[in-house]
Formats: structure tokens, C-alpha cells, sequence
């Protein structure tokens, strides 16, 4: 399993090589695209593998379709949605435990965005956790809500920035363990030439409910990714890897990340 999926992570890397650029500027667009609250309707899709789960080292695979729909409310705000749909496949934790593939939870966040400067964005708003899992190994039936913020800087060729949100359950199934998770994600992107660009942007996550010892999941690493067009529909592409430095028991001991990212400019 694990040599199908290296074999995959050439094969897109090759993908990305024999690409055309983009035909319009792909640096700029390459920029919105890094920008998860940035002016532009996109729809990601995340494919996350992460290997050696659970006491028999199995790799589980979670795809996040999640677009990303902004609204204009006014000449110094914008409302960007995001929806986060995860597909999961988890393979078995115990003896006797069988795998299970499905949907995840839903996660839609709400950020009221203003363009402080020129190179300056910040946002925030609301973030919420809807039960939609298709079975309980795939997420707890239990509703939640929290705060999520973002800031995003644009120097020259750099888009740096962070975003992070916590989320509580407070309905649901009761015999389901509550929720209380922390995610915080930086990002840090170098843009290069003809669409190019090199891309850090690991995703920690902390379960307050878990142990002291088994509640963090820190990532270390990166990759690359370019813009391109695809016949006139532009299209954002990226390979990452991350070592996971700190993971709870059971944990994965690294994640694999491909994304394509179908981007619609405004007038595009």
C-alpha cells in the first residue's frame, strides 16, 4: 500500500513538471491561491495520506473537498466562506476491528475579511462542526462551534500568514466523547517563476479532551506546487510531505499531501 501511494506522489510530481504554465500572471494568481481568505471562488481538493496508523502501522486517507466562496458586503469587507467536506477512509485499530470509508464531519468556516494594507489581511468569524459523519469511526455525532481568524502578508514574492480556530461540542450524541480541538496552521510560500513556487504549511492540531501526552500533532515540512491552465480553466497543484515531530499514541509518523485546486478569477 504504501509503495502504490509513493509511486502516486512521483507520478504527480512529474505531472506537475510537464504542466504548461498559466497563460494570464501566475505569480499573482499563485498568490490568491496561497491566500486561504483571499477575493477568489476556489475549490480545493486535499488529499492527505497519513502513514503508519494505529497499532498494525496502516496508512489512513482523508480527501478534504473544500471550497472557498467569497461575498463582497462592502468596499472595506468581504465574507469568505470555506466548507470542508472530508471523505475518509480508516483503516482498523484494533484486533477484530474492520476498516470503514465515508464522509467526516462537516466543517464550514465564516471570515469577515478587511484588507488592512495593501500586503496586510486579516479575518475572522465563526467556525462550525456538523455531524455528518457516515459512521462513528469517522467522527463523533456531536454539534460545535468555536472562533477561527486568519492574517495573511504579501510581501514581494512571499504570502505569509496563519490560521487557527478552536472548536467546542455542545449537542449531540451524549455516549460520544466531547469535542474540544485546537488546529493551528502557518503557512509560508516562496513564489517563483512561470507559476512555480515552494510552500510550507503544516497543520497542528491539539485534542484538549485527550491526556496531556496524546493531545498534540505537530508536522514538520513542505514541497512545491505551480499554477497552470488546463485548456482556459486554471488550476493550482501541489506535493507536500510532513514529518509528524510530535503525534499521540497511535498517531501517523508522517502525512503525504497532494491538492488540486480549481481556481475561478473574477472574470476568469
Amino acid at each position: 500500500m504504501v509503495g502504490f501511494r509513493s509511486y502516486a506522489a512521483i507520478a504527480a510530481s512529474v505531472v506537475l513538471l510537464s504542466l504548461p504554465a498559466a497563460a494570464q500572471d501566475g505569480g499573482n494568481l499563485a498568490q490568491q491561491a496561497q491566500n486561504p481568505i483571499a477575493n477568489l471562488i476556489s475549490v480545493p481538493f486535499q488529499n492527505n495520506t497519513n502513514f503508519n496508523v494505529g497499532p498494525y502501522d496502516y496508512d489512513q486517507n482523508i480527501l478534504n473537498i473544500q471550497p472557498v466562496i467569497p461575498f463582497e458586503l462592502n468596499e472595506d469587507w468581504n465574507l469568505v466562506t470555506r466548507w470542508i467536506l472530508p471523505v475518509v477512509y480508516q483503516p482498523a485499530v484494533y484486533q477484530g476491528d474492520e476498516s470503514d470509508f465515508g464522509l467526516g464531519n462537516f466543517n464550514p468556516s465564516f471570515f469577515f475579511v478587511n484588507q488592512v494594507s495593501p500586503t496586510l489581511m486579516v479575518g475572522a468569524g465563526p467556525t462550525f462542526l456538523l455531524p455528518t459523519a457516515t459512521d462513528s469511526s469517522l467522527g463523533p455525532e456531536k454539534w460545535g462551534a468555536g472562533p477561527t481568524a486568519a492574517i495573511v502578508w504579501t510581501p514581494g514574492k512571499w504570502v505569509v500568514g496563519a490560521l487557527v480556530n478552536n472548536i467546542w461540542s455542545f449537542a449531540g450524541d451524549s455516549s460520544d466523547p466531547d469535542v474540544n480541538a485546537f488546529l493551528f496552521q502557518y503557512f509560508v510560500n516562496y513564489n517563483l517563476k512561470h507559476g512555480w513556487y515552494l510552500t510550507s504549511a503544516p497543520i497542528m492540531t491539539a485534542n484538549w479532551e485527550a491526556s496531556a501526552d496524546n493531545q498534540w500533532t505537530v508536522p514538520l515540512g513542505g514541497g512545491m506546487g505551480r499554477v497552470f491552465n488546463i485548456g482556459s480553466q486554471p488550476v493550482n497543484m501541489s506535493l507536500q510531505a510532513y514529518d509528524n515531530v510530535i503525534t499521540p499514541e497511535g498517531g501517523p509518523d508522517w502525512q503525504a499531501r497532494f491538492q488540486v485546486q480549481l481556481l475561478f478569477p473574477t472574470g476568469g
